[in-house]
């Protein structure tokens, strides 16, 4: 919600093996018709420019179309070591599968989500990572955070689903309303990092919706848009 665009660079090289790029790369355009994509490098590399919940979809997508290809060339290694480059049309049916790597008993499935919105319901919303004969466990890459969601042996798939659900409908909702601030403690004296740190912590009794997270370098405030001013205006 802060930034209307962002730009992130795709490395496809790992695609190599198994598609012509200039196809996949036609693929992800219809893929994600509201992203922008630039010209395909002859490393491999494409910038690709839109919101960052149209690029998180997309980055689901080639997830999903990877682990695909892992699965089926793992079947197929010992009939042939000479495979020719399979054409799309063999993976389209993973467009319809986002969010959605089933094991091999069919009880696993993923969640990728914003970092800072996992944060916010791990802390706040503790119960929804929280199910009998569930296991869920997280994976934090950046600002990418993906929640795997498995059965843990007694879960039938619809269990498994109704988890899944529950994080994804209030991720959703989060989306929308959260807004993040950084303190950041460049230049900044030890002394001021500190009394910065101690604020913080004065105020989170009168804020109890926020969720301040500590660094070395900086402090990120995280909350409902006018509890975030307030705070930050306070601090």
């Amino acid at each position: 919600q802060v930034f209307s665009s962002v730009t992130s660079v795709l490395n496809m090289s790992v695609f190599k093996a198994q598609f012509a790029l200039e196809d996949l790369v036609e693929e992800m355009k219809k893929q994600s018709r509201d992203l922008s994509f630039g010209p395909l490098q002859s490393g491999g590399q494409i910038a690709v420019q839109g919101s960052f919940p149209a690029i998180k979809v997309l980055r689901d997508f080639l997830l999903l179309k990877a682990k695909s290809l892992s699965e089926k060339d793992n079947r197929e290694e010992s009939k042939s070591h000479q495979r020719p480059r399979r054409r799309l049309q063999e993976h389209r049916s993973t467009t319809k599968m986002r969010n959605f790597i089933p094991d091999r008993d069919g009880g696993k499935q993923v969640v990728v989500l914003d970092t800072d919105i996992y944060h916010y319901m791990k802390h706040f919303f503790p119960w929804i990572f929280q199910e009998n004969d569930v296991v869920i466990s997280a994976v934090t890459d950046g600002d990418i955070t993906t929640v795997c969601v498995q059965n843990a042996g007694r879960a039938d798939a619809g269990q498994v689903s109704s988890v899944k659900k529950k994080i994804e409908d209030q991720s959703v909702k989060l989306h929308s309303t959260l807004r993040k601030i950084r303190v950041s403690f460049e230049e900044r004296t030890r002394e001021e990092k500190q009394r910065h740190k101690w604020v913080c912590e004065r105020l989170k009794s009168c804020y109890p919706q926020v969720l301040v997270i500590p660094y070395d370098a900086h402090i990120e405030v995280i909350g409902f848009s006018s509890d975030v001013f307030k705070f930050s205006k306070e601090m």
